[in-house]
């Protein structure tokens, strides 16, 4: 007993340890306001680049015209991507080969685009690998020597935007002047800074970034969630109140299972509130509360594996047909506290991490594990179930036996809608 105990208790530290590690792993998770600190521009064909964000806005539902200078209250109702404090900082060596008196002796330039306006950055409409203006395409009229090639939009004059700094003399720094560029489409815009000069290369960036839509800070594709966790809220606490009025009424019939899933709906809803709480804070701020995130994943997680464990006992008849799991206790104990740890890795990660930080390569590392140990969960489900319903046929208790048999077939729709949202999802990715 003292041994079992032991082992218990070094699973829970080493659970916390592996928590505390990853919580503290991450940096101030922002989204909304993108922040820069002193990162460096990677080289692509004949250029230089850094992606400074992407995100999905809405067009401003207002138009009037903006300046640097507005307040946060005079912004609402405008969708804005504003330069704050960027800095461009380039190396001593290059900034000494310029004169003292000379002028613009260095250009980068912020380019802010829609996804569909890609193919009219650089020369691919000429026919070109290029990104940069050579002496060839400058005679040709087509730009100017030393800037990005772009190809303005028809249908929308003046975009893709391009805002232009330049160095002056032999500074080291320059600063981007104050500017709120305004989104009068709706769309998915991304940010580039840029430039040609080879001169400048090991240029670094400091500053940031903030992203606004007409309602808030929360980015287009997060926007409707807000929504969807104040109604979902509203819903569990009806299903609450329900499931608590016929606790009541039927309270000599309670077996250990219905306080299982009372705990599951009161975990259900406090995640909804958190996951509304937080979502109604960062629309307000641009920067996610990372506490309340924390807390917000972790009753997930505890409400998917709880969830998870109650569907594998019951297929496996404790508490109807069994009252003991006997030596399967731990083996069930063992794979719940692994999918706690998977699920929260993978939820941490992502809702703590920059809204274009999650690359494939790190979230495919973190979803494979949850989704093989969701097969395992509904392999042993269903191979239980098999044997649940093969006793019950054989001991003729013909109640429990259409009851398990109902609870099969909800079971095997709910698993094959699921899949089918999977191939939906991952078919409607870009």
């Amino acid at each position: 007993m003292k041994q079992r105990d032991f082992h218990r208790g070094r699973i829970k530290i080493i659970t916390m340890f592996m928590l505390a590690g990853l919580f503290l792993g991450f940096p101030n998770a922002d989204a909304s306001i993108h922040e820069y600190r002193m990162e460096a521009f990677s080289p692509r064909s004949d250029a230089f680049f850094f992606h400074g964000g992407s995100e999905g806005l809405y067009a401003s539902k207002l138009h009037e015209p903006t300046s640097a200078s507005e307040t946060k209250q005079s912004l609402k109702g405008k969708s804005s991507i504003s330069f704050d404090s960027v800095t461009f900082v380039r190396p001593k060596e290059m900034a000494n080969k310029h004169n003292e008196m000379q002028q613009n002796t260095g250009l980068v330039e912020a380019i802010i685009l829609e996804v569909k306006d890609r193919e009219k950055i650089g020369g691919s409409s000429l026919k070109s690998d290029i990104i940069c203006c050579n002496k060839y395409h400058s005679e040709q009229g087509v730009c100017k020597v030393g800037e990005v090639i772009i190809h303005n939009n028809p249908d929308n004059p003046g975009w893709p935007k391009r805002i232009k700094t330049f160095f002056q003399g032999n500074n080291e720094e320059v600063k981007m002047e104050l500017e709120n560029v305004e989104i009068n489409s709706t769309g998915m815009y991304y940010l580039y800074f840029m430039f040609c000069d080879p001169q400048l290369k090991g240029t670094l960036i400091k500053g940031r970034t903030v992203w606004k839509n007409p309602n808030g800070y929360l980015p287009g594709k997060m926007a409707p969630l807000m929504t969807f966790f104040g109604v979902m809220s509203l819903a569990y606490l009806v299903l609450g109140l329900g499931w608590f009025l016929r606790f009541v009424q039927f309270w000599k019939d309670i077996i250990h299972l219905h306080y299982h899933i009372t705990l599951v709906i009161a975990l259900g809803m406090c995640e909804m509130a958190v996951w509304y709480f937080e979502y109604s804070n960062f629309n307000s701020t641009g920067s996610r509360p990372m506490g309340i995130t924390l807390w917000a994943v972790t009753f997930g997680s505890v409400k998917k594996t709880l969830s998870r464990l109650l569907l594998l006992v019951v297929s496996m008849g404790f508490g109807v047909v069994r009252p003991t799991l006997g030596g399967l206790t731990s083996k069930v104990l063992l794979l719940g506290l692994v999918y706690f740890i998977a699920t929260d890795a993978l939820e941490l990660v992502e809702h703590l991490g920059n809204i274009n930080d999650f690359s494939g390569k790190a979230k495919l590392f973190l979803v494979l594990p949850v989704a093989f140990l969701d097969a395992c969960f509904i392999l042993w489900i269903f191979s239980s179930l098999s044997k649940t319903l093969e006793k019950l046929q054989m001991r003729r208790n013909l109640a429990k036996l259409e009851l398990y048999r109902k609870f099969t077939n909800a079971l095997a729709v709910s698993v094959l809608l699921s899949i089918a949202w999977i191939g939906f999802e991952n078919q409607s990715l870009p």
